[in-house]
């Protein structure tokens, strides 16, 4: 099926969306590395990275990657829109390889070649975007009796997910909070659709703000995305200080300990290391403060000194220190299946094509999914650095101090001596 021009023209700006926010990453992280070079890490509290160019040239390119994004669903259908978002990974991820240095492992290249591939057959098979000449007509859609379902459904779950899940489940099951956000999601890019077609037809001398319709959809826009951001905001806080105490708390306790042992690693705790760590090691990557966390926590079976290695890196920790490696994943998948169910019902975007075109378009859609879960789940490996020089003393220390006293007590000391000691 030849591609409309409308097609085209949405699939020009759904691509220039991803290259402007995959750059965006990178730049960004460039100028927060810059920052830190010279002032207080953003990890660490700082705010001197408002003072870097490169900083605000990387939130330049994400406003502008946004403004092409919300562009494209005036001119194309979200099933050929929404999956292209996967490419912004892409750009990132090869940008960094080369920027940064961050070796793209080849199971990474594998990701990048899937999404490529995936969003080729989608954009090959994307169906014609529907002509809409006014915004009562994306009104007329939206109020059929099959997205009226559709949208009380959603709203019903979001409630009952806000409701009765959080306060039980939302620290323990990310699946509650990315619910949230994939269901509001699904209902935010249909509004979006039907303000950036009100915007393109008002500049094109046809203004459709003299509508209600048009504020309505906008009104809705705005109150969904604020409901979106407060609970992604949450899923980054809570799912990366779980990473670590996960981390921690699975690492095994050593079961003889003396009592020296567990002195100086308490000093250790109590005094220096947080902040001895982040002055040593780059707070880009977890992997080394969740290992010192686990070291701490097998010489002491207490838990005392592993809860504060926890909570004191837990607090460090900000907009350039998250785990995204799970959540991204899935949220992606959610997001995007809902966002084409909902555009599905709504504009029936699939009604003027077979069976086979839809089945080709699904097969697009699930090579994607497969090469972004392949990037997330790589994207660290051959990139965990080596611990800092006071962690491998440390580390050193602490093993020579528990085989030495380990003898010892095995040799001179009863079990209920060792543990009166």
């Amino acid at each position: 099926m030849g591609m409309s021009s409308d097609n085209v023209k949405g699939l020009v700006l759904a691509v220039s969306s991803s290259v402007f926010i995959g750059s965006s990453f990178i730049i960004k992280k460039k100028g927060l590395m810059k920052a830190g070079s010279t002032g207080t890490r953003a990890g660490s509290g700082g705010h001197s990275y408002l003072y870097e160019p490169w900083w605000w040239a990387g939130m330049i390119a994400m406003i502008v990657g946004e403004i092409a994004n919300f562009a494209a669903y005036a001119f194309a259908p979200a099933i050929l829109v929404t999956p292209l978002g996967a490419l912004s990974i892409i750009f990132s991820s090869v940008l960094a390889h080369f920027i940064l240095k961050e070796k793209l492992h080849i199971f990474g290249v594998l990701g990048c070649v899937l999404c490529v591939v995936g969003s080729t057959t989608i954009v090959l098979h994307a169906p014609h975007e529907r002509d809409i000449e006014s915004v009562r007509q994306v009104w007329h859609l939206a109020t059929e009796p099959g997205f009226l379902v559709y949208a009380g459904i959603v709203i019903l779950l979001v409630l009952v997910l806000i409701f009765y899940y959080v306060p039980r489940n939302g620290r323990t099951h990310m699946i509650v909070y990315i619910g949230i956000c994939s269901l509001m999601g699904s209902l935010t890019v249909m509004c979006v659709k039907a303000v950036s077609i009100a915007l393109k037809l008002t500049f094109e001398g046809n203004n459709q703000f003299k509508y209600f319709q048009a504020w309505f959809f906008t009104i809705v826009v705005v109150v969904c995305c604020i409901l979106q951001i407060n609970y992604l905001n949450k899923i980054r806080e809570t799912w990366d200080v779980r990473t670590n105490r996960d981390l921690v708390r699975s690492s095994p306790i050593t079961k003889q300990t003396r009592p020296r042992t567990l002195r100086f690693a308490n000093q250790i705790v109590d005094g220096c290391v947080p902040d001895l760590f982040f002055l040593c090691h780059k707070p880009e990557s977890s992997d080394s403060a969740s290992h010192l966390a686990a070291l701490v926590s097998t010489r002491n079976p207490t838990g005392r000194g592993k809860e504060k290695v926890d909570s004191a890196f837990s607090k460090k920790k900000a907009l350039d220190t998250f785990n995204t490696a799970v959540v991204s994943p899935v949220y992606y998948v959610m997001f995007t299946s809902l966002t084409i169910l909902a555009s599905m019902i709504m504009f029936k975007d699939w009604d003027s094509q077979n069976g086979s075109q839809i089945a080709t378009e699904l097969c697009g859609f699930v090579t994607i999914l497969s090469g972004t879960f392949l990037l997330h789940k790589t994207k660290d490996m051959g990139n965990t650095p080596a611990l800092p020089l006071p962690a491998a003393e440390l580390t050193r220390h602490l093993s020579n101090c528990g085989h030495d006293n380990s003898r010892h007590s095995s040799r001179n000391a009863s079990p209920d001596r060792n543990f009166r000691e």
